[in-house]
């Protein structure tokens, strides 16, 4: 294991403990150089904890300590221990390893900056407020696989209604697909201000961020409807090749 401090006896153990102990980690890679007193700035969070058992991470080939983390975005993260400087690019990012590493004091200030802000407390809040949000996604990927085959695209036709009036005025034309065998991804109703089309941008955000390449567009209804389909139905096509 990589320490570096003061002479010591042969057969002495190293004492982690040791505040000034200069310590050489290698983080997914890439490699640091800083003290345990840094590492565990913040008692109780778990980088500190790694670094207060008798048992430290395990080494690499050379004998540095190993943590198996990304380790550009361990940077910033350092940097804040050693001085309190708040990182400016990859904020989601550097969000998410402060969280693993449990360092709540950097985990409270980057959910006040707008990336984070945004998404934790205005669209995650939205998503929270629509029903069944994440099945409902998932069920549009099994849908859209299953079309896939021999096929460059695939098509899922989603219902999004904001309101129960919205829902009452859905019910014939729902009914119009079923009959046809139509498969189709109802959203909502949902108790919050975001419009329809600010729920099919996270359907979308969403599904994109799991790699697929999706697009969406008002679904067109050949009869049977006796509503302006476009208000409530949209065509999500996965785009596979």
């Amino acid at each position: 294991m990589s320490l570096m401090a003061e002479p010591r006896a042969p057969g002495k153990p190293v004492v982690l403990q040791t505040m000034s102990l200069v310590v050489e980690l290698n983080v997914g890679g890439e490699l640091y150089t800083t003290t345990v007193g840094t590492l565990k700035k913040f008692p109780g969070s778990k980088l500190a904890e790694m670094f207060s058992t008798a048992k430290p991470p395990r080494p690499d080939s050379q004998g540095r300590i190993f943590i198996d983390r990304p380790g550009t975005h361990f940077r910033p993260i350092l940097e804040y221990l050693r001085s309190g400087q708040l990182p400016t690019q990859s904020i989601p990012e550097v969000y998410r390893e402060a969280q693993f590493y449990e360092i709540q004091p950097l985990v409270k200030l980057l959910e006040d900056t707008p990336q984070i802000f945004g998404e934790q407390v205005a669209r995650k809040q939205f998503l929270l407020r629509v029903p069944g949000y994440n099945e409902n996604l998932e069920l549009m990927i099994r849908i859209a696989r299953a079309e896939a085959v021999a096929a460059r695209c695939s098509g899922v036709v989603v219902c999004a209604v904001r309101t129960e009036e919205d829902a009452t005025r859905c019910l014939n034309a729902l009914q119009t697909l079923e009959r046809d065998k139509r498969s189709v991804v109802k959203f909502g109703p949902w108790k919050a201000s975001p419009a329809i089309t600010d729920l099919l941008d996270c359907v979308k955000m969403d599904i994109e961020a799991q790699g697929y390449c999706v697009s969406y567009q008002p679904y067109a209804a050949e009869k049977g409807f006796g509503i302006k389909s476009s208000d409530y139905f949209y065509k999500f096509t996965f785009t596979w090749w």
